[in-house]
C-alpha cells in the first residue's frame, strides 16, 4: 500500500460516512459484509477507481456509481472482492470428493457447481480429481464454475498460471494436467481438463441463478464468511432444492452452517449433506 493511502495524508479524503456508504452499497448489491477492520483495504482498492474515473472525492465517485453506471458497478464490486486461492486449497476435501465420485459411479450424469471460483484454481482442482477418479471416462461429469468478479473469470478461462501458483500441484499432476505456456515460467491447463468446466458469472444474491437441479456436489468455500447469518441462511435454503438427496456441500475452513442445521447436516470437517424431508 502506498504511503499516501494510509493515515491522515491520503490522496483522497475518506470519512467514516464514506466508508459506511461503501459498506451499505456493497452489502445491498453483493451481500458482502465488510467489517470495520477493512477500512484501509477499502480505501486502497477504491482509490484506484477514483483515479481511473477522474473523481476527486469518494462522495462524487459513489454518487456516480449509484446513478446507474453498469460498467463502474462491475469495477466497484470487483475491487472489493477478495480473491485468495490456490490449487488444492483445503486439501482434505479432495479425497472426500474422490470417494463420493466413486460412490456415484458413471451410471448417470454428475453435476458439480463450484461457486466463488475466483481465478480458477478451485474448479481445476475439482476437475483433476474427477479425471483421477474416472480416467478418460468423464463424459457424464459437468462442472459449472461461477464467480461474481468478471476479471477473475477471465483469468480462469485462460487457464495460464505461474510456477509460483502451481507450488501445491505435485510433479505428476503438473505433467499430466498442464502444458508449458509460451511465457517463461508459466503453464497452461491442458484443454481436456478445461473441457469439463463451464465458467459463468453468477451473483449469489441474484433472484435467479443460471444453475439447474439436480446437482450432486456444491463447492461454496470461503465465500459465506463475507455474508451475514441471515444472508447465509437464505443462500443455503436456495441450495437445498438444487442438490440431490445424498449430495455434498463443501464449505471453507472458517465457515460453519450450524445455524442452518435444518437445511444441511455436518458429515465431517466442513463437509455437509442436505436434510431432505421424506
Amino acid at each position: 500500500m502506498n504511503a499516501h493511502e494510509t493515515g491522515g495524508s491520503r490522496e483522497f479524503p475518506f470519512s467514516a460516512e464514506d466508508f459506511e456508504r461503501v459498506r451499505t452499497l456493497i452489502h445491498k448489491h453483493a451481500g458482502i459484509s465488510l467489517s470495520l477492520s477493512k477500512r484501509d483495504m477499502v480505501y486502497s482498492r477504491l482509490a484506484r477507481r477514483l483515479r481511473a474515473a477522474g473523481k476527486n472525492t469518494f462522495s462524487s465517485y459513489l454518487d456516480w456509481v449509484e446513478r446507474g453506471n453498469p460498467t463502474e458497478w462491475e469495477h466497484f464490486v470487483n475491487a472489493l472482492t477478495t480473491n485468495l486461492t490456490y490449487f488444492f486449497r483445503e486439501e482434505h476435501h479432495f479425497p472426500v470428493l474422490a470417494e463420493h465420485l466413486k460412490m456415484l459411479g458413471n451410471r448417470r450424469p454428475i453435476k458439480i457447481w463450484c461457486n466463488a471460483a475466483s481465478t480458477g484454481e478451485e474448479p481445476y482442482s475439482i476437475a483433476m480429481t474427477v479425471l483421477e477418479t474416472f480416467g478418460d471416462n468423464t463424459k457424464h461429469v459437468s462442472i459449472i464454475a461461477s464467480d461474481l468478479d468478471t476479471n477473475v473469470l477471465t483469468i480462469a478461462q485462460r487457464g495460464i498460471y505461474s510456477t509460483e501458483k502451481l507450488q501445491k500441484v505435485t510433479p505428476s499432476r503438473l505433467k499430466r494436467f498442464f502444458l508449458p505456456a509460451t511465457e517463461p515460467g508459466h503453464y497452461r491447463v491442458n484443454p481436456y481438463l478445461q473441457r469439463l468446466i463451464e465458467f459463468r458469472r453468477i451473483n449469489l444474491l441474484d433472484t435467479s441463478w443460471s444453475v439447474q437441479a439436480p446437482l450432486d456436489i456444491i463447492f461454496c468455500r470461503n465465500v459465506m464468511i463475507y455474508f451475514d447469518k441471515p444472508t447465509q441462511h437464505k443462500i443455503l435454503s436456495r441450495f437445498l432444492p438444487l442438490i440431490q438427496e445424498g449430495g455434498r456441500l463443501f464449505a471453507g475452513h472458517s465457515e460453519s452452517f450450524l445455524h442452518a442445521a435444518e437445511l444441511f447436516k455436518p458429515l465431517g470437517k466442513t463437509v455437509y449433506a442436505p436434510v431432505k424431508s421424506r
